[in-house]
């Protein structure tokens, strides 16, 4: 592949580098008191500002990449399951939001610390750096690849390398400093890079293609090769391999959302910012309708890259190059070949500016429960007392610890989507089923129950991750000697991991002082409410 990039490209992305240190080092003017205002900004972002973090959070390198390439390759239906997610947010909003305010939690799972004791919540503590290193380092892979093609002209694996250290250091020099506050204003500034990049590209596409908006869209509801619509929203078959149909979107996928938006620090960290729990449960929501123009606008993206490569009769003899099995999406070779001049740097500071505002949050909320629900526990255990300003340290020593864990699960992404060969997309969700599976477990247990403590917590969390684990096929072919196994869909597979997990954590029975303590907080809750 030759390299197509311009000065001027090269001019645009060195201004966005001058752009990002500038505001990482305004961001981080205000330094941190102490751990609460490091990782919770003590409770005083701004509802709106929030709403866009989470909205950024939540998409990453693999919507800008994956989006696509989902567009080009299947239909709209992906796009429905915002159905779930909506569901999910108002779930989590009435459920969830208001006992982690009432608790004044600085990270989600010490709400388990009031319902089984403090050893569950260091458990569902442990699942959650497991599984998000899982899903955090597979999106910095994905940003990885598009950056290692734009700077070396390949996806070799040392250049990947690079790509993944780089794109570490950068995430890492961004949030340093100021901690969540930081991360906030910074994903605001980001998702408005990576948006208006992705607008820019659809505004391209449409000049490029030949033909009228009504020609595109009978294009794409009758494909020339004979295939379904590509504008098919909703899909009612039932196929437990298929992750986007109606049904998963019903289940597996309210689970997913319930996890990411109530169970995932990652998330919920941004919105236990905000001033109250109306503010935050507003974010939660206002995120959610935020996500389904925004993800439109990717998959419009690679419905109209079909047309570009599929729709000879639509493109009037123009000459272009389709894409090989040697590019890594659609899209990508879209961008390196069909791009007019500086807008190609405009889409790699984009897939950046995607990469950069999961990878920060990323590194804030693990780095809160290395620093508040382990490291402060063993600190305790041991009688030592430290100041406010200590934890502060901490907390940046362990963002510095996550920054190298993540590179080295990036690295590993690079072998196992290979072995996968799933979408970008699919694979991304698919890895977060590792960790969700045992948390919704527990925390079901937790609201909906009077059963479970300590050991049974730690059981469910186990469980849910090796049920998760024993679906995969790489695992299944191994174990059964099948070539080609019968493998369910990632919303299914949670779904199954979550009603094992939930099984065995109500196996275990609650000690009295806990339950009538939940009983109180429960009460409290309510009347707070």
């Amino acid at each position: 592949m030759e390299l197509q990039f311009t000065g001027l490209d090269w001019g645009i992305f060195a201004l966005y580098l001058l752009v990002l240190a500038a505001s990482a080092w305004y961001f981080s003017q205000s330094d941190a008191r102490d751990s609460r205002d490091y990782f919770l900004a003590r409770n005083s972002m701004p509802m709106w500002m929030v709403a866009i973090s989470t909205l950024a959070t939540t998409q990453s390198a693999a919507t800008f990449l994956g989006g696509p390439d989902l567009g080009y390759r299947g239909d709209l239906t992906y796009l429905f399951t915002n159905v779930g997610a909506v569901i999910a947010a108002v779930i989590v909003a009435r459920h969830l939001i208001p006992r982690f305010y009432a608790n004044r939690v600085t990270t989600v799972y010490e709400l388990l610390q009031s319902r089984f004791g403090e050893r569950a919540k260091h458990r569902a503590g442990g699942i959650y750096l497991l599984g998000r290193v899982f899903a955090s380092g597979a999106r910095l892979y994905m940003a990885a690849i598009a950056v290692s093609m734009i700077l070396f002209n390949d996806i070799a694996a040392h250049h990947v390398v690079t790509a993944v250290i780089l794109l570490s250091a950068a995430g890492l020099l961004q949030t340093l400093i100021g901690g969540v506050r930081s991360v906030i204003q910074s994903d605001v500034v980001q998702c408005g890079v990576y948006v208006s990049a992705a607008i820019a590209v659809v505004a391209v596409l449409l000049w490029q293609i030949p033909a009228d908006l009504g020609q595109i869209v009978a294009a794409l509801a009758s494909p020339s090769d004979g295939s379904t619509s590509k504008l098919t929203l909703v899909d009612t078959s039932w196929d437990l391999g298929d992750p986007f149909n109606l049904w998963a979107t019903l289940t597996g996928f309210v689970l997913l959302n319930i996890a990411a938006f109530g169970l995932d620090q990652d998330v919920t960290q941004r919105v236990l910012t905000c001033k109250t729990p109306r503010d935050g449960a507003r974010a939660v929501l206002y995120s959610v309708v935020m996500v389904v123009p925004v993800m439109a606008v990717f998959m419009g993206i690679g419905l109209l890259l079909h047309i570009f490569y599929q729709s000879p009769e639509l493109m009037a003899g123009a000459s272009v190059s389709e894409p090989s099995g040697g590019d890594v999406t659609v899209f990508m070779h879209y961008v390196l070949h069909e791009m007019p001049a500086g807008l190609r740097g405009l889409v790699t500071i984009g897939v950046i500016a995607a990469a950069l505002s999961t990878l920060n949050s990323s590194l804030n909320s693990m780095a809160s429960v290395l620093t508040e629900d382990l490291y402060r526990h063993w600190l305790n255990q041991r009688k030592v007392q430290k100041t406010a300003a200590h934890f502060v340290r901490a907390g940046r020593w362990g963002m510095a610890i996550v920054a190298g864990t993540l590179g080295g699960m990036a690295i590993l992404c690079f072998y196992w989507q290979q072995m996968s060969d799933l979408p970008l997309i699919t694979f991304a969700l698919s890895v977060m089923v590792f960790a969700y599976s045992g948390l919704l477990g527990v925390f079901f247990t937790a609201l909906f129950t009077g059963r479970g403590n300590a050991s049974s917590v730690g059981w469910a969390l186990a469980v849910g991750f090796l049920v998760t684990l024993l679906q995969q096929p790489w695992m299944i072919t191994p174990l059964t000697g099948t070539d080609e196994p019968f493998v369910i869909a990632f919303p299914w597979q949670l779904c199954l991991g979550t009603l094992v997990s939930f099984a065995v954590c109500n196996l275990g029975k609650p000690s009295p002082e806990i339950a009538e303590n939940d009983t109180t907080i429960s009460n409290q809750t309510t009347v707070n409410g």
